[in-house]
């Protein structure tokens, strides 16, 4: 398998179903392909859902990573789903196997990140299963709440939207390259490696946004803007135009550890490419931007550029040179 979306169109050719249950009493308002499911309990609000695993070797390293940042992240990253929905947390599964050597007091640090993130995310656990496994497996399902008629998707862009992103680009992808590079455990490093150790997620603004109906497409930033502006877009059968100067983008720091002087870190590239930010990604009609004035995070906001027709990504660059801006975000296969 060569590419993750190979692997999920396989899935849902073999697994889909365009019928569900006539003994259900809530309805499938939305189905796989975007960042979470949506069911319809009632006619006032509806259920979000979604999934997330965590594997030792693929997404987090025993050696590299503290033990509460891997628990911490694991239920983070699968709240960020919610979120790119405009959902409030509520609920969680958790699914974890450890291998029989694996020592106390790492699994109590791992279960102490991941209750922090709970409790700031207002989340609680309400089941999952254990076992043991070779190496550390974390799943987390997510369960969040959201207004009905309110969850906002990935396939409303529309040509002539603007494009926003929250948050400065790239600043996870920073984060790794510390700690790949031994810091991962550095105090004097907190403020560098925070994104990507314990990231925050923008519950609240993605909650304002679905409130006021402003977005016509949102998602958050989870393996990179150049792969997740390439899914928004091919949900929405559009393409959009990137202006390279509009990014905030992470500023690298002048002291580096040894082994990340001689990488040439580019902090544009890390914007474009780096994944893990976890912040929104969403397209506004132009008669509606003005509504984002009011928001309480409109600081944060940076206009980046708009949807077109063409059903091509291009990277408007400083100086004027145009190119396509390719998907080479994070990918585990």
């Amino acid at each position: 398998m060569k590419q993750e979306s190979q692997l999920v169109e396989k899935i849902l050719r073999r697994l889909g179903s365009k019928s569900s249950s006539s003994f259900s009493p809530w309805r499938l308002s939305l189905g796989p392909g975007d960042d979470a499911a949506v069911l319809s309990p009632s006619s006032r609000s509806e259920l979000v859902l979604s999934c997330d695993a965590s594997l030792e070797g693929v997404h987090f390293r025993r050696a590299t990573h503290p033990p509460s940042s891997i628990g911490y992240k694991s239920l983070a990253r699968a709240a960020s789903d919610l979120a790119a929905m405009g959902a409030a947390p509520r609920y969680y599964l958790l699914t974890v196997g450890v291998p029989n050597t694996l020592k106390a007091a790492w699994l109590d640090e791992f279960l102490g990140g991941m209750r922090r993130a709970a409790r700031e995310l207002g989340m609680t656990i309400i089941g999952g299963d254990t076992t043991t496994s070779s190496q550390v497996i974390v799943s987390i399902t997510v369960l969040g709440e959201i207004g009905h008629g309110l969850a906002l998707r990935r396939s409303g862009a529309r040509p002539g939207d603007l494009i926003y992103v929250s948050g400065t680009l790239g600043e996870a992808q920073l984060g790794l390259e510390f700690a790949l590079a031994g810091g991962g455990r550095d105090p004097r490093l907190r403020a560098e490696l925070q994104p990507h150790l314990y990231p925050t997620i923008r519950i609240a603004l993605g909650s304002w946004l679905a409130r006021r109906r402003i977005p016509s497409a949102m998602m958050d930033i989870s393996d990179g803007l150049s792969t997740d502006l390439t899914r928004l877009c091919q949900a929405s059968g559009v393409g959009a135009r990137v202006y390279a100067d509009r990014i905030r983008r992470v500023r690298i720091p002048t002291s580096l550890p040894p082994k990340l002087r001689r990488r040439k870190l580019d902090p544009l590239q890390m914007a474009l490419h780096g994944g893990e930010d976890y912040e929104l990604l969403f397209t506004v009609p132009k008669k509606k931007s003005g509504g984002l004035k009011k928001c309480p995070e409109f600081s944060s906001l940076t206009l980046v550029g708009e949807i077109t027709a063409a059903k091509t990504i291009l990277l408007i660059s400083n100086a004027g040179r145009v190119e396509k801006l390719k998907p080479r975000g994070w990918d585990p296969f």
